[in-house]
């Protein structure tokens, strides 16, 4: 990291831009008001309960909790404690958990009461030494240690490529691999996204997203608290709610899905959005449709851009003028804009040869942000970077004459519903098992506002037989909730090329088009 700290510690860098007034609103959440002092405090507090437990270094702490002001305090603790934050889907069922904690063998699980008795029993059974509590009503167990500790605390010293978070994001085999992401990592893409994204005085994040992954996590709060800037709190996003909000905020982040809802509302017109300085889609792709309908309706243009859990931001549509690329400075629908003023990006054929400007590729980065690995697999670590040290994104896309970057396609089988990733082999690992079924493909089909969804196209054993319905409500209760397919077919038999593999491009391309009755 260049940095002109002494301590490289995330945290301390967030902290040297909070107001010198400690007591200004830092976040206006439906409860009431937190100040700049109630994160510093708050996170002060849970960061000397999390070291009064004499943790190794770069312990993990894995969270399972409702979104709060209270998770964000406790990811900031974790960050000032120097151990390593671990946030996990709340829709994350029994099965699932147990996979992270098996892995990642944290040292502290935190969860919320209504879940305590299942995930408490998962954890100590792999061993977990500590188990708290956390409500998104300020209760728990874990704010009733914290309460018992000291408000001032001095963030630990740490050097830049000190692990911060592991965030897991699932492979083609299904299997969950965790994303090590440093201090380095974190504070150099919020530096760069501050300049890019034009932050200024006075600026209000109005912050609509789930926090237990990158964008709602890092993207969004990292943004908001290393410009000094307060937070409007929506524990679950409301498009009405959103809109009224807009009144006070300058700044929204959303998934394409949000700004569907947004647009099915008839409220939303340029004077509802006239206090408003930047709208920002990522997590899945942006219908260009969405994108007119908004400059349309709003008057705005929304910034599309393009990022892992990998690598955080990579590539962004400008905000103003960017010199670099003959001062271009139009948001192009369908686009992900360019590559970040730090970040190297490259479009390479099935060989590894770097294409030119038009030519459609993989895409491959290098920069800052980019993770150190993953979590106990070297070998996959290796695989996934080339011998100059590019990642290989698993995205394929093609950079224009004038350095924009279109994502195409991906050539890892991935699906993104919601604005969440979702892994068809870990689905149809599920489904194969049932009684009856002999095999299965899921694939993602484009749907309007999910951006894409699952269709589950299932082949019975000899003889039996299957009711599709039957079929997606047995899984419901292995898998979360945005994993399950939203339709099923069952058929007598997958296409399969030569070589004996299915062929999935033939099923999106036959159910794209396919009529599905509701569920």
């Amino acid at each position: 990291m260049t940095s002109n700290n002494i301590n490289d510690n995330f945290y301390q860098l967030l902290r040297e831009q909070f107001p010198t007034d400690l007591s200004l609103p830092a976040v206006y959440d439906d409860a009431g008001v937190y100040s700049w002092s109630d994160l510093d405090k708050g996170s002060a507090m849970m960061a000397n309960l999390l070291q009064g437990l004499a943790l190794p270094k770069g312990s993990r702490i894995a969270v399972q909790v409702d979104k709060s002001v209270e998770a964000v305090m406790l990811y900031l603790a974790t960050l000032r404690a120097g151990y390593v934050f671990l946030p996990l889907n709340t829709a994350y069922q029994s099965a699932e958990v147990a996979y992270f904690i098996d892995n990642a063998k944290p040292a502290v699980v935190v969860c919320s009461p209504a879940t305590f008795g299942w995930v408490s029993k998962v954890a100590f059974t792999h061993g977990v030494g500590s188990v708290f509590t956390l409500s998104d009503e300020r209760t728990g167990s874990l704010l009733d240690r914290a309460a018992h500790y000291d408000s001032q605390h001095t963030p630990v010293q740490l050097m830049p490529d000190d692990l911060a978070v592991i965030i897991y994001t699932s492979g083609t085999t299904g299997r969950s691999k965790g994303a090590m992401l440093s201090h380095h990592n974190l504070a150099s893409n919020a530096q760069t996204l501050k300049a890019y994204w034009g932050w200024q005085p006075g600026d209000v994040l109005l912050h609509a997203l789930p926090i237990f992954h990158v964008h709602g996590l890092f993207v969004a709060i990292h943004a908001a608290l290393i410009n000094g800037s307060p937070m409007i709190w929506m524990k679950k996003f409301d498009a009405q709610s959103a809109i009224a909000h807009m009144q006070r905020a300058t700044v929204f982040m959303g998934v394409p899905t949000l700004y569907v809802r947004l647009l099915a509302q008839a409220q939303l017109n340029p004077q509802a959005v006239a206090n408003m300085r930047l709208f920002i889609s990522g997590s899945a792709p942006l219908l260009t449709d969405t994108f007119q309908q908004w400059h349309e309706r709003t008057g705005h243009t929304i910034l599309e851009r393009y990022g892992m859990s990998e690598t955080i931001m990579l590539t962004s549509n400008p905000y103003s003028a960017d010199a670099r690329h003959q001062g271009a400075n139009q948001r192009k629908g369908g686009t992900v804009g360019f590559a970040l003023p730090d970040v190297e990006l490259r479009v390479v054929n099935d060989d590894g040869v770097v294409l030119a400007n038009t030519q459609t590729g993989h895409i491959e980065v290098k920069g800052p942000s980019v993770f150190l690995g993953y979590w106990n697999m070297p070998e996959k670590t290796a695989e996934e970077f080339t011998a100059d040290g590019f990642f290989k994104t698993g995205d394929v896309g093609v950079v224009s004459s004038q350095g924009y970057v279109t994502i195409v396609g991906r050539n890892k089988d991935l699906i993104i519903s919601g604005g969440y990733n979702v892994y068809p082999a870990e689905i149809e690992a599920v489904i194969n098992k049932l009684p009856g079924v002999s095999e299965s493909a899921v694939v993602g089909i484009a749907h309007a506002d999910f951006g894409e969804v699952g269709v589950a196209v299932v082949v019975a054993d000899k003889g039996a037989v299957l009711d599709p319905l039957a079929v997606l409500t047995a899984i419901k209760g292995e898998l979360a909730n945005f994993k399950v397919p939203k339709h099923c077919v069952v058929v007598d038999e997958l296409p399969r090329n030569a070589m004996g593999k299915v062929q999935k491009n033939i099923l999106r391309q036959q159910y794209t088009s396919h009529v599905f009755a509701s569920h």
